[in-house]
């Protein structure tokens, strides 16, 4: 039996990167899937090589920064699957700005996409438990930059910050539902979003992947599937109780110095 069988799953901004692994290896053990995205052209096609290796999935095009949109989500997965008993959120914006150049504007954008869209994903998905008094369970991926991060990343830390609290919050807030809410703060991850980043805003070269494993402890950057595995572990009966929990998953250890 998959740790996830039976289970329908949305992940938000799963069409690429750390959440199509996530949705890939949900289908590996068991679950029905939906995924989200902005473009349909990496959607679709990650749905169809899902369903070619004969799991079940849809594609629901959503920009998460519309609240509307982020709720009627949740809502096209109830109409596909009947209910949702999972939620990822792993959508993000990591445009860069400082505290001294960020426009209003950038900051609007970090907070819609990367508080917003996850409140109101959440909103949507645990009425939806609630409603049925079934358990669910939800993970939202943040980043260990929340704790403080680099200068150029000031919007971004201040809306994934946020993100930390609102999971602790609405983990407290339904753990009487049985709703079991936790979060992942990951570390530097090879993506294609991130490999985009790198080489808009800090200029790299096709070798930035291996310059950049060089300089870390375990000679590598986070994974994607390494990540997907442990979030269908917190997604699944497996992962006990444990709620509120915001974990990081990284390489570098908070406080530590050489």
């Amino acid at each position: 039996m998959g740790l996830l069988d039976d289970k329908a799953v949305l992940v938000n901004g799963g069409s690429q990167g750390v959440g199509a692994a996530i949705a890939r290896a949900a289908v590996r053990e068991g679950a029905v899937v939906a995924v989200t995205g902005r473009r349909p052209e990496p959607g679709e096609a990650l749905v169809a090589e899902l369903t070619a290796a004969g799991g079940k999935a849809v594609y629901v095009r959503a920009d998460l920064s519309d609240a509307a949109q982020a709720k009627a989500s949740v809502a096209r997965v109830v109409e596909a699957y009947g209910r949702v008993d999972c939620l990822v959120n792993s959508a993000g914006l990591t445009s860069r700005g400082t505290l001294l150049d960020t426009t209003p504007e950038l900051f609007d954008q970090h907070i819609a996409i990367n508080l917003k869209g996850p409140f109101f994903a959440m909103q949507a998905a645990v009425a939806d438990m609630v409603a049925r008094g079934a358990p669910g369970t939800v993970v939202n991926i943040i980043t260990s930059s929340a704790h403080g991060g680099q200068p150029f990343l000031a919007p971004y830390v201040a809306a994934k910050a946020g993100l930390i609290g609102l999971t602790r919050n609405a983990a407290h807030a339904h753990r009487w539902d049985r709703v079991r809410i936790n979060g992942l703060n990951i570390g530097w991850t090879a993506t294609e979003g991130e490999d985009a980043t790198q080489r808009a805003f800090h200029g790299a070269g096709d070798d930035w992947r291996e310059v950049a494993a060089a300089r870390l402890p375990m000679g590598k950057l986070g994974q994607p599937d390494e990540i997907a595995e442990f979030v269908v572990f917190l997604l699944s009966e497996r992962s006990g109780v444990v709620t509120g929990s915001v974990i990081d998953w990284d390489q570098n250890v908070l406080g530590g110095l050489d």
